[in-house]
């Protein structure tokens, strides 16, 4: 599918951890270069093989990395929100990314050409640092994610996915979901998430209507949820301090995005 963007140039980036771990000097070599984007749910933003131009800084979107086998069946193996970066292979050398890129949430992101972002990945110093950091973060996400989907019980992992989820998005304990699209993301039939959902609502910790999930007792949920969900956000702690106080619902002015079209 041929995309193309709408956008406007950024002149204060915010929301993106990764970008504002930045120093100054390094942020204003790319600042010109980069390009606030609204990203519409459902929008493909890579196919697997498919080389791209350029990558995504999520500010307030979720976008899943997704793979496909060849009879059609597919899982979900990261999630990518205000933490990170969406193309992070191709920066490493990877010419096309090995999986689907997939807004899960609309919201807004940074679009960055990529030999930009190579030019000051090669560069050194800090932003080498950060991302590299990031890579590890998202290698142990993708490992973890393996792990879950095999040993541990559906409605374990429903909770560690819809905890992911919240993270990614400070302040809200809603989401804009369907049960078809969590089955999709997990590799599992829709009928054993309607049956996981079920038992959560029926303990008081989550609300479902169609298409919408309201977490109700997040400390509940948290204890229902297999040990990924802790590991996983023992290292991004680990790895990905949150030294900056920007909160993922915060948008200035400047960051004035227009929404992506097909």
């Amino acid at each position: 599918m041929v995309m193309s963007f709408a956008t406007t140039t950024a002149t204060a980036p915010r929301g993106n951890h990764l970008l504002a771990q930045w120093p100054q000097e390094e942020l204003a070599r790319v600042l010109p270069h980069l390009e606030a984007v609204e990203l519409l749910k459902g929008r493909v933003l890579f196919e697997a093989g498919t080389p791209s131009p350029h990558v995504f800084f999520p500010a307030t979107s979720i976008v899943s990395l997704i793979y496909t086998t060849h009879s059609g069946a597919s899982s979900q193996v990261a999630m990518v929100g205000p933490e990170g970066l969406v193309g992070v292979s191709a920066l490493l050398g990877g010419e096309s990314p090995a999986s689907r890129a997939v807004v899960q949430r609309a919201g807004l992101a940074y679009r960055l050409r990529l030999n930009v972002l190579r030019e000051e990945f090669q560069r050194g110093g800090l932003v080498t640092h950060s991302l590299l950091r990031y890579l590890q973060s998202l290698i142990t996400q993708m490992a973890q994610t393996a792990v879950c989907n095999r040993h541990h019980s559906l409605e374990r992992q429903l909770c560690r996915w819809l905890l992911q989820c919240l993270d990614r998005q400070h302040g809200h304990n809603e989401l804009s979901v369907t049960q078809e699209l969590i089955a999709n993301m997990l590799g599992v039939r829709r009928e054993g998430v309607t049956e996981g959902a079920q038992r959560l609502q029926a303990a008081g910790l989550i609300r479902y209507t169609r298409g919408h999930i309201a977490v109700l007792d997040r400390p509940g949920l948290e204890a229902r949820a297999c040990e990924c969900y802790s590991l996983l956000k023992l290292d991004f702690q680990r790895l990905l301090p949150q030294a900056v106080t920007e909160t993922h619902a915060t948008t200035s002015a400047a960051f004035a995005p227009v929404a992506v079209q097909a």
